[in-house]
């Protein structure tokens, strides 16, 4: 799953991590790449949303601090229910000032074989040139785990069709393109009229995508974005 959760804040302007969490299991997920995630943050009472998801859906919580936020930490979390081998987190390069974005990288052991799970959150604005920039970036993280298998889920604030898209095709198969029915829109969650969240695979990799879905929720701002994948 690939989910953008706006720090816990539903349509109905509440902040509720139970709908959240609830989301998640209800779609029985293994791998959650969450962005817009808080830790410590004034508008969200200073609470550990990574911690307290962790709780609620029974699995194991990484966090990557990205950005400086109202006296706390803002940035992406995985999820997992497989053990964690090892992390890091990588800053992305900036054309200019702007929110710091990063690319969290979570090697899990799946049934004795690793696996790289990757999420991330880049630049929204119309100029593509930094979402280019982070693109180029992510395939120079992806040359450290040489060999592995690697999925990638993330708000990529852009469309399919788009130089961002095209890019990010050169070194990963989009798991919608291959296996979704629909129109995969996720934003804005209420009635949704766009495909910005994805799922990534790396090409030539184990992984294979078998089905994918966009459950319907106002948890967020963004519907999650689900796939079933089999390793190979």
């Amino acid at each position: 799953m690939s989910y953008n959760i706006r720090h816990g804040e539903a349509l109905d302007g509440r902040l509720d991590l139970a709908r959240i969490a609830s989301v998640i299991t209800g779609e029985n997920a293994d791998l959650v790449a969450l962005q817009e995630v808080d830790r410590g943050v004034e508008r969200t009472a200073r609470r550990d949303l990574p911690a307290e998801l962790a709780a609620l859906t029974g699995m194991t919580a990484i966090f990557s601090n990205n950005h400086p936020h109202q006296g706390g930490e803002y940035g992406n979390a995985v999820l997992t229910r497989f053990p964690v081998r090892r992390w890091a987190n990588t800053h992305l390069r900036m054309l200019r000032p702007a929110e710091q974005r990063g690319v969290l990288q979570v090697v899990v052991d799946v049934h004795g074989r690793d696996l790289l799970f990757l999420c991330t959150h880049i630049d929204y604005r119309r100029d593509d040139a930094e979402r280019l920039l982070n693109v180029e970036q992510f395939g120079e993280v992806l040359a450290q785990y040489e060999g592995l298998p690697a999925l990638f889920g993330g708000d990529f604030n852009d469309t399919p069709g788009s130089r961002t898209y095209l890019a990010m095709s050169k070194t990963f198969d989009e798991v919608w393109a291959q296996v979704g029915e629909g129109d995969g829109f996720t934003i804005p969650s209420a009635a949704p009229a766009k495909r910005i969240d994805y799922l990534w695979v790396r090409k030539g990799s184990t992984l294979r995508p078998l089905r994918a879905w966009v459950p319907e929720t106002e948890a967020s701002d963004h519907r999650p974005l689900v796939a079933e994948m089999k390793l190979e």
